[in-house]
């Protein structure tokens, strides 16, 4: 409008646009790869064309195990419907075919000629309050079985074997979806983030992993694996290329002792995939790090497996995890409110390979990170200096302020007397 107007040149206006628009940055978003594994555990990875459905009944129990809850439930409810269904139609046919459904049988029951082969079953309706009673060994003394029949002896123990079987894998898959062992791996957490720092003179990875049961996790183990796209010499590409890394752990069964929050550590030497990888070649790595912790619930006896997964954008280079343990009134407490806090350290920006190639490198940054210390201590004392001197200024100034005048009185003899107050 102000162009239009004259009042600036229109020239001016476009040149001025330009030119803040190639002042603003242009930032373009990494396309985000797909995670191999999630943050709760969870694999991301979807089955396609499976043409040997068949495998999955042949294994029919585990099948029922992995089903939703929904459809668990779903199936639940219909075996046990439709088996009281079907024994109910044999119930049915066995009395029509005996002629118990007969009017004219109804008076003679009554007498000693006429037994049928069960009392009272007259009806479809009949013969499925019959059916539930024995399968589920209920029995309201209405209906009951007499030795008339041999037939209907025969379905009695029929449906008595086929109840049993139905009730035993049922209530076996019921017991095993709530006991299931990714149930107790909800309680096992892991750090948000990962860091790299210094540990005794070397690059280390690290985590933190904890335990927020009181029920320990017998003979704990954690691995880690990298995963990463990978192209063979021969021009083969693996998409998912996996390789273990040690872990540093001073124990040889390689088991931890999970009572509390633990830091694991990986040492980045000439066997690790990142012993190449620096500071600034770490947001560019298209690589994931897959955390395993594996172990025997104590209460249950159940192997356990939790898992987590940290890509490049959730490691952080020079930091280190905070403490949570201390000693409070003769007790350990944790404080699981600090559990992914990380705090700045003095780290390299280099590789472990230009660290072991040059472990000066290492000095002169501990030598920076303490000259920096004593600059920024330094500082803090000359800004406490400061802020003493002026309290005490301002201190010395209302004391000043509140100091009476003395005050002169003239007598009328034209004397003076000076009084103070």
């Amino acid at each position: 409008m102000l162009a239009r107007k004259s009042i600036i040149p229109e020239e001016y206006v476009l040149a001025r646009i330009a030119a803040e628009n190639l002042r603003k940055p242009r930032i373009r978003d990494r396309p985000r790869k797909a995670r191999f594994i999630a943050k709760n555990g969870a694999c991301n990875l979807a089955h396609k064309n499976i043409r040997e459905q068949g495998r999955f009944l042949q294994d029919i129990f585990t099948t029922l195990v992995d089903l939703k809850w929904p459809h668990t439930l779903l199936i639940f409810t219909m075996s046990f419907l439709c088996s009281w269904l079907l024994f109910a139609m044999m119930w049915w046919l066995v009395a029509f075919a005996h002629g118990d459904m007969d009017p004219s049988t109804e008076n003679a029951t009554n007498s000693t000629k006429w037994t049928p082969c069960v009392t009272c079953v007259r009806s479809f309706t009949s013969a499925f309050l019959f059916s539930i009673e024995v399968q589920v060994t209920i029995g309201f003394g209405g209906r009951m079985m007499t030795e008339e029949c041999p037939l209907a002896i025969t379905v009695l123990i029929l449906q008595n074997i086929v109840g049993l079987i139905i009730n035993a894998v049922m209530l076996g898959c019921i017991f095993m979806k709530t006991a299931q062992a990714h149930r107790r791996a909800e309680t096992l957490i892991f750090s948000r983030q990962a860091v790299i720092a210094v540990r005794n003179g070397k690059l280390c990875f690290m985590f933190r992993v904890g335990d927020l049961r009181k029920s320990m996790i017998i003979s704990a183990s954690v691995r880690i694996q990298v995963v990463r796209k990978t192209t063979t010499p021969e021009g083969e590409v693996i998409p998912i290329h996996q390789v273990d890394i040690p872990v540093d752990n001073p124990i040889e069964s390689n088991n931890i002792f999970l009572v509390a929050p633990l830091i694991i550590c990986h040492v980045i030497d000439k066997r690790s995939p990142l012993y190449d990888i620096s500071a600034a070649d770490l947001a560019l790595q298209d690589l994931e790090l897959i955390v395993i912790l594996e172990g025997v619930v104590e209460t249950t006896g159940i192997t356990t497996q939790a898992r987590t997964s940290y890509v490049a954008e959730e490691i952080l280079w020079g930091h280190r995890f905070v403490p949570i343990v201390t000693e409070e009134e003769g007790v350990y407490a944790v404080d699981y409110s600090k559990f992914g806090n990380t705090v700045k350290v003095a780290a390299p920006r280099c590789s472990a390979r230009e660290l072991d190639e040059k472990p000066s490198i290492l000095i002169q940054t501990l030598q920076k990170s303490e000259l920096s210390h004593q600059n920024s201590l330094r500082k803090r004392n000359s800004m406490r200096r400061n802020n003493s001197i002026r309290r005490s200024n301002s201190m010395r100034r209302t004391n000043s302020s509140l100091i009476v005048p003395k005050v002169q009185f003239i007598t009328p003899e034209g004397s003076q007397s000076a009084s103070e107050t």
